[in-house]
Parts: C-alpha cells; sequence; structure tokens
C-alpha cells in the first residue's frame, strides 16, 4: 500500500473484493475481457491468507492506474523499490496502453467498496482502502511528485475515515495549495473550502469556529493550511494569535523552506546555507546566513496547544500526528515537511526519499508534543520517529554511515554549491550543520533524552572542518534514478484481448 499511500494525484488506489463479488462483476461484462480483469487481482498474505487461516472469507487485492491523473513522477515506484518489492515500473502512455488502464480503472470504480473487515482500524495505511478516505481526489496542477500534495491527500484521508466529509472545512492561505487547487476545472477537494489572503488565515478561521459553534457544530473539523510565509513570516502574527485562543482551530503547515508559489525566495524557515532567489550564492555571501525559525518550537510555548511536527514518509507517525490534533480540545498545530522538486533541486520521484532523509539526518526531526500526556514539557513530548534518539547523529547499522545535515545537503540542488570540487562543505554549510545539531540537542533536552555521545554542535562543526563533511561512500544524488526489475524495460504491459 506504500505506493497507493505516496501518490501525490490519487492516480494509483487500491481495493479488496470477494472472489465470489469479483466472479459476479466480471461475468457480467460483454467484451471479452472478464479474465483480464480478474487476473489484475491477487492472493496476498494479508487479505487473503490471514482471513482464510481464520475461517473468515478471503479477500483479493488489486492496484489500479486512473491514467487521466499519472503525471509519470515515479514516487510510486519509488516506494515500492524502497521496500524491495520491485512490482511497479513506468511505461510509455500509449495508444494502446491508455483505453487499457483507462477500462481497467472503470472497471475498479464500478466494483463495491472495500469490506471494512479488510480495513484495521489499527493499522493506519488501511485507511487508504476505504471510500470515506478519497477527499483529495486528484486532478490538481501540482507539479509532478508535489510533496505538498501527498501531505495533502492523507491528511485529508485521516480524516475522512474517521470524521467524514460532511464534518470537515478548510481555510486555504493564498500559496501552491490554493493554486493548484484550483486549477480550473478541477477542483481536487470533497469538502468545502475558502482561500484567504496570504497572511490571515488562522484570523479568518477564528470567525468562522465561532460562527459554527453558535450553530451547535463543535464537534466539526476546521483545519487551516499555509506556507511558510502563510504560518512563518507575515501571517506568524495571526497564527500565534490562534494558538492562544483556546478554540478548537487547527494548523496543517506545509513547510517547504521556501516561497514555492511566487518563485523560490528565502523564508524564515530557510535552512542556513541554502540557496533562494533572496539568499543566492556569491563571493561576499554564500547562501542563507540566518538560522532557520523552529516553528514547533515556538507554538509549544502558547498555553493548551498541541504539536507535531511530522513527514509523510513516516505513515504511521503521519497519521497519528494528524488524528492526535484533531482530537485534541484545542488549538493544535501540525507542522510538515514538504520537498519542492524544483526549489530543491531533487527529481520528481524523490519526495518520499527526501523526507525520510530530512529525519534521519536531524534536518527536521519529527516529534508530538501532547498537553494531555503530562503539566511537564517532558511528559508531554514525545520524540518517537526519530532513529537513535538519544545520539546525536544516526549511524545506519549495516553500513556504520553516520547520517547528518551535510549528508542531506549532498543530495539536494539548494545546496551544491556549498560544496568544492573535492566534495568538502563550506564554512556555512557548517555553521547549518551546527544549528541542526543544536536544535536536535533542544529537543532532547526538553524530552529528557539529553546524553548520547555528548558532542556539542561547536565540536561537531570543527570536526566537520576537518573532513568529515566528505560525501560518504555510496551516498545518493537527488535525481536518483529507478532501478528497474530485471528485464522490465523489455516487457510490455499485458494487455486485455484486442488491445495492441
Amino acid at each position: 500500500m506504500s505506493c497507493v499511500i505516496q501518490c501525490p494525484d490519487t492516480a494509483i488506489l487500491g481495493k479488496v473484493v470477494k472472489q465470489h463479488t469479483l466472479n459476479s462483476q466480471t461475468e457480467r461484462l460483454k467484451n471479452g475481457n472478464a479474465s483480464y480483469l480478474q487476473s489484475q487481482f491477487t492472493e496476498t498474505k494479508k487479505f487473503f491468507d490471514a482471513p482464510k487461516k481464520k475461517g473468515n472469507d478471503p479477500g483479493l487485492f488489486g492496484i489500479f492506474i486512473d491514467p487521466t491523473k499519472c503525471k509519470g513522477c515515479r514516487e510510486c515506484v519509488e516506494a515500492c523499490e524502497d521496500l524491495g518489492y520491485n512490482a511497479l515500473k513506468m511505461i510509455e502512455k500509449e495508444d494502446d496502453t491508455v483505453p487499457a488502464y483507462q477500462m481497467g480503472f472503470d472497471f475498479f470504480r464500478s466494483l463495491p467498496a472495500t469490506p471494512k473487515e479488510y480495513i484495521s482500524d489499527k493499522l493506519p495505511v488501511d485507511m487508504m482502502l476505504a471510500e470515506d478516505s478519497m477527499l483529495y481526489v486528484g486532478g490538481a496542477g501540482s507539479c509532478a511528485g508535489c510533496g505538498e500534495a501527498t501531505v495533502l491527500r492523507m491528511w485529508l484521508a485521516a480524516l475522512g475515515y474517521v470524521y467524514r466529509a460532511e464534518n470537515i472545512g478548510i481555510v486555504a492561505s493564498t500559496g501552491c495549495n490554493t493554486v493548484y487547487g484550483s486549477t480550473y476545472p478541477f477542483n481536487p477537494y470533497l469538502v468545502p473550502w475558502t482561500n484567504s489572503l496570504f497572511e490571515n488565515g488562522p484570523a479568518d478561521a477564528i470567525g468562522i469556529r465561532l460562527r459554527w459553534d453558535q450553530l451547535g457544530w463543535q464537534d466539526k473539523q476546521l483545519w487551516v493550511i499555509g506556507g511558510d510565509g502563510a504560518m512563518l513570516d507575515i501571517g506568524f502574527q495571526s497564527l500565534s494569535r490562534v494558538l492562544t485562543s483556546n478554540l478548537n482551530i487547527k494548523i496543517l503547515v506545509l513547510d517547504t523552506q521556501v516561497y514555492s508559489n511566487t518563485g523560490g525566495q528565502s523564508s524564515t524557515a530557510t535552512f542556513t546555507g541554502q540557496e533562494t532567489k533572496m539568499s543566492q550564492f556569491g563571493t561576499a555571501i554564500s547562501g542563507k546566513q540566518e538560522q532557520r525559525k523552529e516553528l514547533g518550537r515556538i507554538a509549544m510555548m502558547h498555553p493548551n496547544t498541541f504539536v507535531a511536527q511530522t513527514v509523510a514518509s513516516i505513515p504511521n507517525h503521519f497519521y497519528k500526528s494528524i488524528l492526535d490534533a484533531a482530537s485534541f480540545d484545542g488549538p493544535a498545530i501540525v507542522n510538515t515537511f514538504n520537498t519542492c522538486q524544483p526549489e530543491h533541486g531533487v527529481g520528481d520521484d524523490m519526495a518520499r526519499h527526501q523526507a525520510k532523509l530530512a529525519v534521519e539526518s536531524r534536518t527536521f526531526p519529527t516529534f508530538i508534543f501532547d498537553p494531555r500526556k503530562g503539566d511537564t514539557i517532558r511528559e508531554r513530548l514525545s520524540l518517537q520517529g526519530n532513529p537513535a534518539q538519544r545520539e546525536d547523529w544516526y549511524t545506519v547499522p549495516k553500513t556504520n554511515e553516520k547520517i547528518d545535515f551535510i549528508s542531506f545537503a549532498r543530495t539536494e540542488g539548494r545546496f551544491a554549491k556549498q560544496f568544492d570540487k573535492d566534495g568538502n562543505p563550506s564554512k556555512t554549510l557548517l555553521a547549518g550543520q551546527a544549528d541542526r545539531l543544536a536544535n536536535w540537542h533542544i529537543l532532547q533536552e526538553l524530552a529528557g533524552l539529553l546524553g548520547g555521545s555528548g558532542a556539542t554542535a561547536a565540536a561537531e562543526s570543527g570536526a566537520a572542518r576537518s573532513g568529515a563533511g566528505k560525501r560518504p561512500p555510496g551516498a545518493r544524488d537527488g535525481a536518483k534514478k529507478v532501478t528497474m526489475p530485471p528485464g522490465a524495460g523489455k516487457r510490455k504491459p499485458k494487455l486485455p484481448p484486442g488491445m495492441g
């Protein structure tokens, strides 16, 4: 299901059907494609073997592609490959392939919804099988592989599964999300949403929340979404006001560390050393010199406020963050890392990979701060989701490779000029590494975990200057190529009779 979860365009979907249901649906077909469509479903351990062992009806699992929505980003292939399945490959959209996949997707849509018995409430990834979770339906004008779109889709899947579409409303601050979310004639949302000014989404939400409460709609979910500028810069005061309001307003921050919509200008979420259109790399100033504003740490200091920082590439942590925020009685904010391919300088299939690497390298640590857990910060703050929580940096067990901010920076074009011809990082990037480690130490201290190896940010910077930041063996480039299964490039897709 990872391929289904990570698709930013709702172009790949899964479904479980019972054998007798599949048989009855295909028997109605008059075009001779019954055997082809039945072959698109398979027996799996989870949906077939496990229920059968318990004496229940086994289910057949199928994955289908909507050729009208797929932009060819390869995000699904990357996710499948990373898990070692290698079950997906890219093919060209051609005169014989598009009709075949469209027919398959039309058949998928004609089938009844996945029976509830195959969807486990204990496994958040199963939510994508439920019809109630399909509230972001694709068709948006976002870039291929857009990290924001995956976050929005997963966010609404969780809310839709638990609260249903009729109980959800969105205030969208102007930004990338409102541009690709309103690309005529498509509207990817199946819930009501309104577009506010760049700077006042949270203020707009206060008025809506107060009116909803007057109408007795206290249980309806009201969420505000916005990017760096809307939440960290010009809209920061409005956000802070909501976090002190004690109102049931939830905030989803689409943190791309840059002004994506207006062409890649620097924001206060930009990393030290990052090159943007307002922090360009030159002989006098080498990229962004300021430290990044940590919105999550600031939000934790507001009274009775739930705070989470998460990534879509860790689905369990992401879904927990969203649903815990939704159930909290009061303001809640969820800050998410979002890959912006053109501004970060990475391939279209790299959103999931880069978000995961951002966590592993302490570039963007995950955490949940829940006031319901106790009276102290230590009781409220959990760093679950981060590897090696008591250490400075995460070390890959199999290779002994240390993953730090320099490792992350090597994989993205926005930091490319910070390395010399031998791969040594600049002083500015070393300062950025020190900032990331200092931020991690603060989170460790707040969570009661500070101990680790005891290295300080200053010591880490000194070690990096002596060559510790050189490119590690086997480090991956941003423009990663997808490795196909043996012979995949030569195989033609299996088409129904009469096609191809």
